[in-house]
């Protein structure tokens, strides 16, 4: 007696069509996946979690907290690890000898960046709470606009207040692709869009976000928060703003500077980057197509190098009561790969925190406990808070 597939699954034959080439195509794309993955265990690829098929990694990674799970997975697989989102392979490298390995000996190899998708009031009366948000970023995002389009808006202008509120959509909702298909510089006038909403992007979040932290992190610390004022009255008084000149003789405030963007940590995983061509890292194959994560995290929080890494502290970067770089200190990561806009960043935030701190004393509202919690969008950013900003007088 002959048997056919519709005698051995007649339940399978007896459903709609569609249904069924929809069955065996998941099947067939499980077994593609299944393969696939074991093809590379084969070419010495990285270690990590095991991954399910389709989804990957991504019911293992704690999304309100993504570092303490990365900090895990290093922990145990070591200072090179793959991890999947969906079917894209995501490398992430751990520890300053292998971040300057793929960032600086390897920098061609990982100069593009991948195909991914991002999710992203004036003071009415001094001495009041208010949400420090939208404050900085009106005025940082008019250095962009002075630099973009060669004046700045009026503080109170409704296009430049429609502007800071789209932008802010755009941070949190909406999801951006950015395309790196040809590898061969060209000008275009859909790229000079581009180039200046990223100049909006990153140049005003990245820069509002740390000195959003920074606030932060003086008011939860006013004996700190009174050593920067005293450097100021020494240097500055209260005649005349600070210029980029006075930073040399300024070293505890430049420490506190530093030890903010070290302890706000706004991109834990760095900048991604795609691998172009195949390579090895630490002695594992790396196909091409990879995606590199660089932990900045556990960088920034090194034991090793840091005296009191979980508390803001900002002897981190003095010496002999002078400024001291740190090898170990990357938030503008490094090699090709570092940020393009790291001058003016590093000016910003200098003369911003310095002319806020020389004009205004920060605190927490009565009966109110500041919190270091934070939310993950394009930046790790600190969950809205008030504050209150008390004239300084002198």
């Amino acid at each position: 007696m002959q048997l056919s597939l519709v005698t051995i699954f007649p339940s399978l034959w007896e459903r709609p069509p569609l249904a069924t080439l929809l069955l065996f195509s998941a099947i067939l794309l499980i077994l593609a996946q299944y393969l696939h993955r074991r093809r590379r265990q084969h070419l010495n690829y990285p270690p990590g979690p095991p991954a399910l098929p389709i989804l990957g990694n991504l019911f293992q990674i704690n999304f309100k907290n993504p570092q303490a799970t990365i900090q895990k997975l290093a922990r145990e697989y070591g200072n090179v690890f793959c991890t999947y989102a969906g079917n894209l392979a995501i490398l992430t490298v751990t520890g300053l000898p292998l971040i300057k390995e793929v960032l600086v000996n390897q920098d061609q190899v990982f100069i593009d960046r991948p195909k991914i998708p991002v999710h992203h009031h004036v003071f009415k009366t001094l001495g009041q709470p208010f949400d420090t948000h939208f404050q900085i970023n009106n005025a940082v995002s008019n250095i962009i606009c002075s630099i973009t389009f060669g004046h700045h808006f009026d503080y109170h202008d409704s296009q430049f207040q429609e502007l800071l509120k789209s932008l802010d959509e755009v941070l949190l909702l909406e999801a951006r692709w950015e395309s790196q298909d040809d590898i061969h510089p060209s000008f275009s006038e859909e790229n000079l869009v581009f180039c200046t909403l990223d100049l909006f992007l990153a140049g005003t979040e990245t820069t509002s976000t740390t000195l959003r932290w920074a606030l932060l992190y003086m008011a939860l610390n006013p004996e700190i928060q009174g050593k920067i004022q005293a450097e100021i009255d020494r240097v500055l008084g209260q005649s005349r703003y600070p210029t980029m000149a006075d930073k040399e003789n300024m070293p505890y405030t430049n420490a506190a500077v530093h030890e903010v963007q070290r302890m706000g940590n706004i991109v834990p995983f760095n900048v991604p980057r795609v691998a172009r061509v195949d390579t090895t890292v630490a002695g594992y194959h790396v196909p091409k197509g990879t995606v590199l994560s660089t932990n900045l995290t556990t960088l920034h929080r090194d034991p090793k190098e840091w005296a009191t890494p979980e508390t803001f502290n900002p002897e981190h970067f003095l010496e002999n009561g002078q400024f001291k770089k740190r090898e170990s200190f990357l938030p503008f990561s490094i090699g090709k790969s570092v940020c393009l806009g790291e001058q003016l960043a590093r000016t910003e935030l200098f003369l911003f925190f310095t002319s806020l701190l020389q004009k205004f004393t920060f605190q927490a509202p009565a009966n109110t406990q500041l919190s270091l919690d934070y939310r993950i969008g394009l930046t790790c950013s600190p969950v809205s808070y008030k504050i209150c900003a008390l004239p300084r007088v002198m």
